[in-house]
């Protein structure tokens, strides 16, 4: 072979290496801070419930489920119906009384329930910089919403017990359910303290998130 044609040869090996290494999306990653990347995102597609939605992983504009009803009338992605009437039941079963508040929520729920927020903060004298900056630490921006994946509901109790949210915080993972954004967490989630908040990842997923004491963006799947 002549010793001309090598550094062509070379170059073409690189290139299709580069290719190779895009496609597996390393190159996405780089320099973004450490909690914000999800160690699913970096191990290929994730089983629908580990999906992460948060700030920096939001949903797709053409992003659909198919919805199941609950008692009281709220919906969830059908997927999840049965393992949360079974938590609801349980938890009622320990005395208490717990009821979805919220469940799936469309973009455009999620963008309503965010403009009457800012506004009840401006209300209150707050400029509209500040209502905005106020609210986001409760209401995620539409598109970034675990409401809007329907996997997530607000669970409260209809005595308004607080007690619920303690035995929630124990037992959800038996059925599949974490606590979604645990105190102290805040700064890895992006939101404050939600007791109110969980989220379906499944039984294993949920037991080794108790257990550990971490959050979703730390599970690795």
């Amino acid at each position: 072979m002549p010793r001309r044609r090598l550094p062509a040869l070379l170059s073409l090996a690189l290139f299709i290496g580069a290719i190779a290494l895009a496609a597996h999306g390393i190159g996405s990653l780089a320099g973004a801070p450490a909690s914000t990347i999800a160690p699913q995102a970096a191990t290929g597609e994730q089983p629908w419930y580990l999906v992460l939605v948060n700030s920096t992983h939001p949903l797709p504009d053409d992003f659909s489920i198919q919805t199941a009803k609950m008692p009281g009338g709220e919906t969830v992605d059908a997927r999840i119906a049965d393992p949360l009437a079974q938590m609801l039941d349980a938890c009622t079963a320990a005395g208490y009384h717990p009821f979805v508040r919220s469940g799936y929520r469309t973009r455009e729920t999620q963008q309503a329930i965010l403009d009457n927020r800012i506004k009840d903060y401006e209300a209150e004298g707050l400029s509209p910089e500040r209502a905005r900056d106020a609210v986001l630490d409760w209401v995620a921006l539409p598109g970034t919403s675990e409401h809007e994946l329907g996997l997530a509901v607000d669970i409260n109790d209809e005595n308004g017990d607080a007690g619920m949210y303690d035995w929630l915080a124990e037992h959800a993972h038996e059925y599949g359910f974490i606590q979604r954004y645990p105190p102290e967490k805040s700064s890895i989630t992006g939101i404050s303290h939600e007791p109110w908040h969980y989220r379906y990842v499944g039984e294993e997923a949920a037991t080794a998130i108790y257990e550990e004491g971490i959050t979703l963006e730390e599970y690795p799947a």
